[in-house]
């Protein structure tokens, strides 16, 4: 009897670890893969007290999601930006690894600015309004605000100009964090009352994400946006956050640039022209 049990359990065992070894197979997933196409990041913000006359432009090419050796950066373009009122041309100049720069640029509030780029023989435009932005007036911390009365906050406040329709995007960083969140906000129910945001973190083992301490320092920026732009990174945002029981179909995202040589091989990113104000806010 012992021996038909030590038997037993010696196939059981066996039988067991050929089930895991099994699982440890590899399987080759087919995944699409999209024609690569040119991408543009170019945001020329305008921080108040400043020239804004340094500007960047960043060109790449979309490469598959796995894919993490591919040199996609885009050099060789023609890059420059156009101001439609006054007719001003800046050139931004190649540095051969992505990036085109500038030191001319001239911002002009509620100025029309138009991005042409040419690669490859095509052309690609985009056109946009240089928005206006509100002081911050306001940076204080409190517990009260958010899901948990025992953990920090910042909060966020700013003047929306009366008799005028106006978009914002807040941007809130904590120094050491690798990401930056995100607020689209618009005046629709607070014309020309004071608009107030809070941000607060919550504890996250998964993502190492800690709650806000004293001495933790924040970065915030205030930018006035376009209501094309705010419906874009509105989309943005809502995708970022993942997929949930009440959360947008994810959906191929196009911005405002524009393919006029052939409109079928459209562009990624966004141009836009902005006036930002920036503050720093350390916990207490």
């Amino acid at each position: 009897m012992t021996s038909y049990i030590k038997t037993y359990l010696k196939f059981s065992i066996l039988f067991f670890a050929a089930i895991f070894t099994s699982c440890e197979d590899v399987v080759d997933v087919d995944v699409q893969t999209a024609p690569a196409r040119l991408t543009i990041e170019a945001s020329l913000d305008w921080e108040k007290g400043t020239q804004g006359n340094v500007q960047i432009i960043k060109l790449s090419t979309s490469t598959p999601y796995f894919d993490t050796t591919t040199n996609s950066a885009v050099s060789g373009a023609s890059v420059r930006v156009t101001n439609n009122d006054s007719g001003a041309e800046f050139v931004f100049t190649d540095q051969n690894n992505g990036s085109y720069t500038t030191t001319q640029f001239v911002p002009v509030l509620n100025a029309s600015y138009t991005l042409e780029v040419i690669h490859n023989g095509e052309t690609y435009n985009a056109t946009e309004r240089l928005m206006p932005v509100t002081d911050i007036t306001s940076l204080t911390q409190s517990t009260e605000e958010g899901f948990d009365d025992e953990v920090l906050e910042i909060n966020v406040s700013f003047e929306d100009p009366e008799d005028e329709e106006n978009f914002y995007l807040i941007k809130l960083q904590e120094r050491g964090d690798r990401f930056v969140e995100l607020f689209d906000v618009d005046d629709e129910f607070s014309n020309g009352n004071e608009i107030d945001l809070y941000y607060e973190k919550e504890e996250d083992t998964d993502t190492n994400t800690e709650e806000f301490a004293p001495g933790d320092i924040v970065d915030i920026e205030l930018l006035g946006i376009s209501e094309t732009y705010f419906n874009f990174i509105r989309i943005v945002i809502e995708q970022s956050e993942g997929v949930g029981l009440f959360s947008s179909i994810p959906v191929e995202l196009k911005g405002n640039c524009v393919n006029v040589t052939s409109p079928e091989n459209y562009a990624y990113g966004f141009f836009r022209v902005t006036q930002v104000v920036k503050d720093t806010y350390t916990f207490e």
